[in-house]
């Protein structure tokens, strides 16, 4: 539970810090003076830097533990997100941007540790539950960073010092969060990886090469459709924390604090709405089986799909927050439903099958980027999204498992039921422990 606690933590200091610069983007914008097209290129950067970093990430868990890769990317991922308030041109602030976007990395190891943490019957529910409560750190940054802006301006100092002051409060927050993670967590249940294979204990999500697990997952079919559907889910969730708060602003006149609090409203929904998608994932597999997680799936990119169809064409800023919730939820839930599957694709390649749906996620949002940035206007790229999502949805029907991987699946999930059935008949009951001998 201490891997639980700290992993969805350090993912949520790391979401904070990602997009801390994006609410304060209309006073950075008239600062150097930014174009729509250098707005965009930025929102690229911030986002397609993460797609390498991810892809490399889970062969790295795999080769040398969650433990130290999380504390080492929190600690190098600080320097970039406090070294963006001493930038003074577009040149500089795209580059340090793109650099930021590394830390983006960290849903992979979140979701890695996790998964070697929990049994099957329950794997889904903790992978959720630690990717919505850190996904949650990018709606509270888009309330709390025009905050602390405020707060600091409050105090006489000038908008252009301001925004850079407020930056180094993530910076701060990872070097505390890396110190955490390596003092109180492990790799796994058993203990740490480098300490383990010294002793000759076998490792299946340990492997030494981890390039060779890597290889391996991106062999399988299915990690490339929950590569797709992870791109349409998560993608469009990095999209709107890039362009939400700007977009009400712009479109519907709001000052940057309220814009702020309506975009915050989206990522908010992370605190539970990721955590039900793996839930229900983890109730539907226990009564139809493994593919009932794969058609939840599908139900929650097509609502998600419908729902940006609506938003697209709201007039008002009081219904443009209803249709951001709609279809946020099942954004959060697709999400959640994702990663409840990519424990099942393959177990031997855990770290190759994360860091390659986790990458997805990634290239949606640089896909939504470009989309942006050929049309002009976020309102025409939010409908034109809602389309892509409904097609794409279709990649989670695609996603099929032979009998006999659903048979092994289910036996490991029938041992892990009577694990915990003969661990909880083991405790003592109250009135035995209580009763005492006379």
């Amino acid at each position: 539970m201490r891997a639980f606690h700290l992993s969805w933590f350090a993912f949520f200091i790391c979401f904070f810090a990602w997009f801390a610069a994006a609410p304060l983007m209309p006073v950075i914008k008239g600062e150097f003076g930014l174009s729509k097209d250098q707005i965009a290129n930025i929102t690229i950067a911030a986002v397609a830097a993460t797609i390498f970093g991810r892809l490399l990430i889970g062969p790295l868990c795999d080769r040398y533990g969650p433990r130290l890769v999380y504390t080492c990317l929190l600690g190098l991922g600080a320097l970039p997100v406090m070294g963006i308030a001493l930038v003074h041109s577009y040149t500089g602030f795209l580059i340090l941007r793109l650099l930021i976007g590394i830390v983006g990395a960290s849903f992979v190891i979140t979701q890695y540790h996790t998964s070697v943490m929990f049994a099957p019957n329950v794997v889904g529910t903790a992978n959720a539950a630690t990717a919505g409560w850190g996904n949650s750190g990018g709606g509270v940054t888009q309330s709390v960073m025009p905050m602390v802006f405020t707060l600091i301006v409050g105090f006489g100092v000038g908008e252009a010092f301001g925004w850079r002051l407020a930056m180094l409060v993530p910076g701060v927050a990872m070097l505390i969060t890396a110190w955490l993670y390596w003092r109180y967590t492990q790799d796994c249940p058993l203990g740490n990886y480098k300490d383990l294979r010294a002793q000759g204990v076998e490792l299946d999500s340990g492997k030494a090469s981890g390039w060779q697990v890597f290889r391996t997952a991106a062999s399988n079919y299915r990690v490339w459709m929950l590569f797709v559907t992870y791109g349409c889910c998560f993608g469009i969730e990095l999209f709107v924390h890039g362009v939400a708060a700007s977009y009400y602003v712009d479109r519907y006149g709001l000052d940057l604090e309220h814009a702020g609090m309506a975009a915050g409203s989206f990522g908010l929904l992370a605190l539970f709405a990721r955590a039900i998608g793996g839930i229900i994932s983890d109730r539907v597999a226990r009564i139809k089986g493994l593919d009932a997680r794969a058609l939840l799936l599908f139900v929650l990119m097509l609502g998600e799909g419908i729902g940006l169809l609506w938003f697209s064409t709201t007039d008002t800023a009081t219904m443009a927050v209803v249709a951001m919730v709609s279809f946020g939820l099942c954004t959060h839930m697709a999400c959640g439903s994702t990663y409840a599957l990519v424990p099942f694709i393959d177990r031997k390649s855990l770290g190759g099958v994360a860091g390659i749906v986790g990458a997805g996620g990634n290239v949606g949002a640089v896909a939504a980027g470009f989309v942006l940035k050929s049309t002009g206007s976020v309102q025409h790229t939010f409908a034109l999204l809602g389309g892509f999502v409904v097609i794409a949805s279709l990649c989670a029907i695609a996603v099929r498992f032979s009998k006999e991987h659903k048979d092994s699946e289910e036996k490991l999930y029938q041992e892990a039921v009577a694990q915990r059935a003969s661990a909880a008949s083991a405790e003592p009951q109250p009135s035995a422990a209580l009763g005492g001998t006379g």
